[in-house]
């Protein structure tokens, strides 16, 4: 019988007639047929028979203690409780004529001289007024359920439509995503084209301007070389250059200065380029080689300016920053700048892509190349914007078809809780539960969120898969398994999270109303009647 319908029967006992059924003392209707009076008794375990005048005689002689259903004669035996007017129920023969009232009845304290009073009735009527209203409240949250079935299918049939246009509307946008490929692809070719001879063209500029200088240069040093300005330079002026020497060992000799020559002993400056191109790489200037290289003081002999010891608290002025304080700078400015990809800027200002021996930055493309690189520009941004649309719509087909294929219930009934998230506060946590989401717990005054579980199944009783939902993998409890929760559904006509507890370290136990679990109550009319016991 399920809950319902023990509801229905309890309200209709309420106009039934009595009927008393004769039975001995502590025996339940239903085992009347075992005790006929006049006939032998067996026990119910089947042991023994045994006279019936020996049944509730107060001395045990059946091993289940069957024999004395109304005395306190077997350590195992039970009484039954009529109850009339209210539920009946069985108790401990241990406690029959203990002068404690158990039964609401008071047959249980047939002698031992206590004041009891029946309080059958009474406690009858609360119980089916309570009763009453828990039928009246799942009555009305079936029939909010029903509504919400409704709904769920009409959203249901809402989010399909969706779905075909959103798809149809995607194949569009898979053909303009690769009708803008084919542009910018088109646009970036000649783009390409026209940068790579833009740069050629800087190439072969500066290719140019490095051959002049070399040039200049090389008619530099024939002069420089030149001693005796003959507009010859010999063998004998190039051996005073003996960074020259070709394995750096020995003395610059004579054959070798000969070898750079080109086996000859002068050259004039035509013959002089190809003397040039040999010694090039290691010629120093002498203009430079008379210049004294700059002498570097070593660390231990820099000295820190002494403290004015008139005024200690002047010691550094507010141009000067302690070096100390100066590398406490640095590395914050190292610590603000360790995630970019470039470098910060160096204290001078240089040119903007100003290339080696001051050749100068390329120069701004021409018109022609500039329109072709807009162009394409243009192309790329048209495909990107084309690209991120298509990304938002795959997105919202794949939210979509999770939400179509969710198992939300035989008839959707739970759809309305998807999306949504409902709150609990207690003296210090505020429980946070989003059905098919995560459950979650915050301190009250301040601090991080802790993850109780991620929703992971139904896991109601077979008979009642929805009625319990499972969350697990939630955080780690310290040196402990990870937290889960399971949260049971109970019916309603609000949906609110009302309780939770923690049973078990790290697992949490939370009750939720809602209508979406209410059951249809059973009919008035289905035929259920019956007698009170006496």
């Amino acid at each position: 019988m399920t809950s319902c319908q023990y509801l229905l029967l309890l309200l209709l006992g309420v106009g039934v007639s009595a009927v008393e059924i004769q039975r001995p003392r502590g025996v339940p209707l239903s085992k009347r047929q075992f005790y006929e009076e006049g006939k032998p008794f067996t026990c119910l375990d089947g042991s023994r028979t045994i006279p019936f005048d020996r049944v509730n005689d107060d001395y045990c002689d059946c091993q289940d203690g069957s024999d004395e259903p109304g005395t306190a004669a077997c350590p195992n035996g039970s009484f039954h409780c009529t109850n009339a007017g209210f539920r009946p129920g069985f108790i401990p023969s241990s406690r029959i004529n203990d002068g404690i009232c158990d039964c609401c009845d008071t047959t249980d304290e047939y002698n031992s001289g206590a004041t009891c009073q029946n309080t059958c009735r009474e406690m009858g009527r609360k119980e089916r007024e309570s009763l009453q209203k828990m039928a009246e409240i799942a009555k009305e949250g079936f029939l909010l359920k029903q509504q919400l079935i409704q709904e769920a299918k009409r959203g249901l049939e809402d989010k399909k439509a969706k779905h075909a246009d959103i798809e149809v509307s995607k194949k569009d946008l898979d053909s303009r995503v690769e009708a803008l490929r084919t542009v910018k692809e088109t646009a970036e070719q000649p783009e390409k084209e026209a940068k790579e001879r833009h740069l050629k063209a800087w190439e072969d500029q500066k290719a140019a301007i490095n051959m002049e200088k070399d040039k200049a240069k090389m008619a530099e040093v024939f002069l420089e070389l030149d001693d005796d300005a003959d507009g010859f330079v010999s063998v004998a002026e190039l051996l005073s250059h003996s960074e020259l020497d070709s394995d750096s060992e020995d003395s610059f000799t004579e054959a070798e200065a000969q070898g750079l020559m080109g086996g000859v002993d002068k050259v004039d400056p035509v013959a002089f380029e190809s003397v040039w191109n040999n010694i090039k790489e290691k010629y120093i200037s002498e203009a430079n080689a008379d210049t004294p290289a700059p002498v570097e003081t070593p660390p231990e002999e820099i000295r820190e300016p002494e403290p004015d010891s008139d005024n200690d608290s002047e010691q550094y002025p507010e141009e000067d920053i302690p070096e100390e304080e100066e590398d406490e700078d640095e590395e914050d400015e190292d610590d603000d700048t360790e995630d970019r990809d470039y470098k910060s800027p160096p204290t001078t200002q240089t040119p903007e892509k100003k290339d080696d021996d001051d050749e100068g930055t390329m120069p701004p493309y021409d018109q022609e190349t500039q329109i072709l690189i807009d162009a394409a520009q243009k192309a790329r941004d048209a495909f990107d914007e084309a690209e991120k649309a298509l990304r938002e719509v795959d997105d919202q087909i794949k939210s979509l078809e999770k939400e179509i294929s969710f198992d939300l219930g035989p008839s959707a009934e739970f759809a309305y809780l998807y999306s949504q998230c409902y709150e609990l506060t207690t003296s210090e946590y505020i429980y946070r539960l989003c059905p098919f989401n995560r459950v979650s717990q915050k301190p009250k005054f301040g601090g991080s969120e802790t993850n109780l579980g991620s929703w992971g199944h139904w896991a109601g009783p077979e008979d009642n898969i929805y009625s319990v939902m499972k969350y697990e993998h939630g955080t780690g409890c310290w040196q402990g398994p990870n937290r889960s929760s399971t949260i049971k559904l109970t019916c309603g006509k609000e949906t609110v999270l009302i309780s939770t507890s923690e049973p078990s370290r790290c697992e949490y136990l939370m009750e939720f109303i809602t209508p979406a679990v209410c059951q249809e109550p059973p009919n008035p009319d289905s035929g259920l009647h019956g007698h009170e016991e006496l």
